[in-house]
């Protein structure tokens, strides 16, 4: 079980190094060289980032594989990413809700998600770390971990697709709106300005703090999945991270197309019930290894994707009736 220190051997030291300077530098090109101005990413370039992101996620899982702890150790963090992966096609969509509801020109979406992802990086590190501790103290709470993910993947597969989410309703913004001076004004993309001396919040910084607390949101149902996989924190940071990073690239890439994946929702509730289920089988001293857990994973979120594909979803189109024309008597006649 977890130890009170961060890393198990001196080469997860070497390789957290290693993830820390890709960040490092992610940071440093993407802001500082290729989107120094504001511009619409097309979806040519969000899925050559996608594949980008992907690879390097699975270089890093072969370092793990090589230098700490060999394909178990890897096989959780591939368990985890992909979990993590898919879990985040749900940020997408309420992402693209909050971007819609304050009417955000496509030119500033980048922007928007880099900030939000960069936060994502901090508070998760929290989570986690914080997480782990506890753990390491109350072992017990895995298995509430473990009956809170069976409850959310039964909640999430009966969950009505057509629910809508309004932005409008989130009690975070209301209370923002009434704290901070608050500008109807872009002011070319920024989150806030100064004017008279007096410093206003433009809506972008409103969109910011909707993404943010969404993804501590999301958090709640990734982060007890991770650590219901693995108890390394090495290993879910990394994981969550890497899935994180690759987000933004994803929203592009699935922002006109995602309603396709209709099943996909069932298979990530299904997933939820199958990693909670796990967890719990541990009390009667039943494991399932970590080669069954990436299988069955990997095989459902795959499954309903093909699913989705092959069976589209049938859209009711709302065909208004078309009114019978009223003649006058005197028309009829003529």
């Amino acid at each position: 079980m977890l130890g009170m220190s961060l890393f198990d051997n001196a080469n997860e030291g070497i390789l957290f190094s290693v993830f820390g300077l890709i960040i490092l530098l992610f940071l440093i090109i993407d802001l500082g060289f290729f989107n120094k101005t504001a511009h619409v990413i097309s979806t040519r370039s969000a899925f050559f980032q996608s594949i980008f992101w992907i690879i390097v996620s699975v270089i890093f899982g072969f370092l793990i594989y090589k230098y700490d702890g060999g394909a178990e150790r890897s096989l959780e963090f591939f368990s985890t990413y992909l979990t993590e992966y898919a879990l985040s096609v749900d940020n997408v969509f309420v992402i693209l809700l909050i971007l819609r509801y304050f009417k955000v020109e496509d030119k500033y979406y980048h922007k928007i998600l880099f900030w939000g992802i960069l936060g994502a990086i901090i508070f998760r590190a929290v989570f986690i770390f914080a997480g782990a501790m506890l753990v390491s103290q109350f072992e017990w709470i895995l298995y509430i971990f473990g009956v809170f993910l069976v409850y959310s993947g039964i909640k999430i597969y009966f969950e009505d697709d057509e629910a809508e989410v309004d932005p409008g309703k989130n009690p975070v913004l209301k209370f923002s709106k009434k704290l901070l001076p608050i500008s109807d004004q872009l002011h070319g993309g920024r989150f806030f300005f100064k004017q008279d001396g007096k410093t206003w919040f433009t809506s972008l910084f409103l969109v910011i703090i909707l993404i943010e607390t969404t993804d501590l949101i999301f958090a709640v149902d990734s982060i007890p999945a991770a650590f219901a996989i693995t108890t390394n924190e090495f290993i879910i940071y990394t994981s969550n991270i890497f899935a994180i990073l690759g987000l933004r690239a994803k929203f592009f890439l699935l922002a006109g197309i995602i309603d396709k994946f209709h099943l996909l929702q069932k298979g990530l509730s299904v997933v939820l019930i199958f990693i909670g289920g796990k967890m719990l089988l541990e009390v009667v001293e039943i494991e399932i290894s970590i080669v069954v857990s990436f299988t069955v994973i990997f095989a459902t979120l795959a499954l309903s994707i093909l699913l989705s594909l092959l069976f589209p979803e049938k859209v009711v189109e709302n065909i208004e009736p078309v009114e019978t024309p009223v003649f006058e008597e005197s028309d009829i006649e003529k």
